[in-house]
């Protein structure tokens, strides 16, 4: 945050203006003027926990107890994608211009932060893609990590600035088969989805496919982040796309 605070200062021209102190704020003493930003954004991940796979792993597992069963048993991950141009100007593009400074620095950050949120049914643009479809009772810890193909067709003509991931859970060891689903179609949940914003606007008519692939994996340095890579590309009449993109879900 401080190495932002300074590029917004750089950028918009009051090096002369603004000094920064990269300073703890009980040692600055007494300022005439003090004027502290503090800019904080919270993430909380709730589709899909990854750190939280470790505790049943550890205590759960079917192999450390006679008999043992994890419910639900089995997991299943989908993406779709959404047109959302409002609250996308409305929470990425105001970086660009905030009360008259530059502050697009911060823009990129808050492309990498995927959004916790109910997504209206009527925002969908394509179909929904089965990622990967786990046995919850059969897991090791390796599984957390995995590569994914997709293949989204659009079902109208619209503009897509976003991905949404949710996921479908089955309690498939009772007597009467059970489960439900997080996705923007249900009843909104506890988990809502996640949306990945896209750095493209894509105009997309109906039938053109988006081909690509996303990874995920627990943070190297904490591995309560999960990272996400998710390349994609799009040949359609009207916008020819190909781009490989960040996220960190924290």
């Amino acid at each position: 945050m401080a190495d932002m605070a300074k590029q917004i200062v750089e950028t918009n021209g009051l090096p002369d203006v603004a000094s920064l102190l990269f300073r703890v704020v009980n040692g600055l003493g007494l300022l005439n003027l003090f004027l502290l930003l503090l800019i904080k954004a919270k993430l909380l991940l709730g589709s899909y926990k990854l750190h939280s796979l470790q505790s049943k792993f550890l205590f759960l597992h079917p192999c450390q107890v006679d008999d043992g069963v994890v419910l639900p048993d089995e997991a299943s991950l989908y993406l779709t994608a959404i047109e959302d141009a409002e609250y996308k100007d409305d929470k990425i593009e105001f970086w660009n211009n905030v009360y008259g400074f530059d502050m697009s620095c911060i823009k990129k950050q808050a492309m990498m932060e995927p959004l916790v949120d109910t997504v209206d049914q009527k925002q969908i643009v394509t179909n929904c893609h089965l990622l990967k479809t786990m046995d919850i009772s059969k897991m090791v810890l390796g599984d957390a990590s995995f590569t994914a193909p997709f293949k989204l067709i659009a079902e109208r003509d619209d503009y897509i600035h976003a991905f949404v991931a949710y996921f479908d859970v089955s309690f498939t060891k009772c007597h009467k088969l059970m489960g439900f689903s997080t996705g923007p179609r249900s009843r909104a949940t506890h988990w809502k989805q996640t949306v990945l914003y896209l750095e493209d606007v894509l105009t997309i008519c109906e039938g053109e496919t988006i081909i690509g692939s996303m990874t995920v994996a627990p943070n190297k340095k904490n591995p309560r982040d999960v990272d996400i890579m998710v390349k994609y590309s799009l040949s359609g009449r009207r916008c020819v796309v190909l781009r490989v993109q960040f996220y960190k879900m924290r």
